[in-house]
């Protein structure tokens, strides 16, 4: 696998932080008219699933809390509310999950992996399928987002 996907993902991630830490709050948890979703919540979806594909699938630990994965996770709606010390905790994890991965992917600890496919119909068969789609799964919400702060701004 190439390396330059974990480069690749950070950058994204460097992106959302400064997108969630610059946008203000009102803003990020809006829900404008003809969407069903805020900013807010696909910057933390993106850290979700990026652990559910890449960690829970692998048969490991998830770095971020249950909590977490329970509000977020494919499925989930927004509800229009957040905590500054959420918002702060996402902010956080955008960093250090990507970071970590690449950490926990150069120490071979991704031995399994539960094949998964999803809902865009691609099969994910091993971590490296995994790394290379949450790229493209980011992608699609970086899309959703740069629409949303169009709408609140």
């Amino acid at each position: 696998m190439s390396k330059n996907l974990f480069e690749i993902t950070l950058q994204n991630r460097r992106n959302l932080h400064s997108i969630l830490t610059k946008t203000p709050k009102e803003k990020l948890l809006k829900i404008p008219e003809g969407f069903n979703n805020n900013i807010f919540w696909n910057i933390a979806h993106t850290v979700v699933t990026q652990q559910i594909l890449q960690y829970k699938f692998s048969g490991l630990q998830m770095r971020v809390p249950d909590e977490l994965v329970a509000k977020f996770m494919k499925g989930t709606t927004p509800d229009g509310t957040a905590t500054d010390e959420e918002i702060m905790m996402v902010a956080d994890f955008l960093i250090s999950t990507i970071e970590w991965l690449k950490e926990d992917y150069d120490t071979d600890l991704f031995q399994n992996y539960q094949e998964y496919t999803t809902s865009a119909r691609v099969t994910l068969k091993n971590i490296d399928d995994a790394i290379a789609f949450n790229l493209f799964h980011e992608g699609l919400h970086i899309g959703t987002i740069i629409l949303l702060l169009r709408a609140v701004c």
